[in-house]
């Protein structure tokens, strides 16, 4: 199971446990709720970090447990096994994803992409995203490179702030002032 990642990997879920005797681990799933427990269950192989590395995984099996997922991967076949996974990160090819919806982006399109508000200042770049029950976050810090005074802001996703989304120019456009 040696196959070169793919270019880009987007964190899933960690693995937390082993999950009884017969080789399968439980996963928390990045997000804390249902449906990203139930859509980590939607991609047929998982890549698993190790030594600094990533190893590719089919799953044989996988469900939803509370907010976390069980699984049994190909290879894992004892509860010992499957203790030697904990603490691992568990990440799908950002290439796997189904399509976005129009007007919608997965989040992790959105990581590393610049923030400038429509007067033309620079905010910096998407780090993470939270969610706050209210609505998203981008947690943008600056690159000290030309974006404005902050170290780090929190700026809501709504369609209110966000005027544009333009992933191949790699630019997000607010209206959000310097001085919030």
């Amino acid at each position: 199971m040696s196959k070169k990642p793919p270019e880009k990997l987007v964190e899933m879920g960690r693995v937390i446990a082993p999950f009884g005797i017969k080789g399968w681990i439980k996963v928390q799933p990045v997000w804390l709720d249902g449906e990203s427990a139930a859509s980590l269950m939607l991609y047929p192989t998982w890549w698993l970090e190790s030594n600094g590395g990533w190893h590719e995984y089919p799953v044989e099996h996988a469900q939803v447990q509370g907010a976390a997922v069980v699984a049994k991967l190909a290879g894992c076949e004892d509860r010992e096994a499957a203790a030697g996974y904990k603490g691992r990160v568990v990440a799908v090819a950002r290439e796997a994803f189904p399509p976005a919806k129009k007007g919608e982006f997965y989040w992790a399109d959105l990581i590393g992409l610049r923030v400038k508000n429509n007067e033309g200042l620079d905010f910096g770049v998407v780090q993470s995203m939270l969610e706050t029950g209210a609505n998203a976050v981008m947690v943008v810090r600056n690159d000290k490179q030309q974006a404005v005074e902050s170290e780090e802001r929190l700026i809501p996703f709504i369609a209110e702030v966000v005027k544009r989304v333009d992933a191949a120019a790699g630019v997000i456009e607010v209206e959000w002032g310097a001085d919030y």
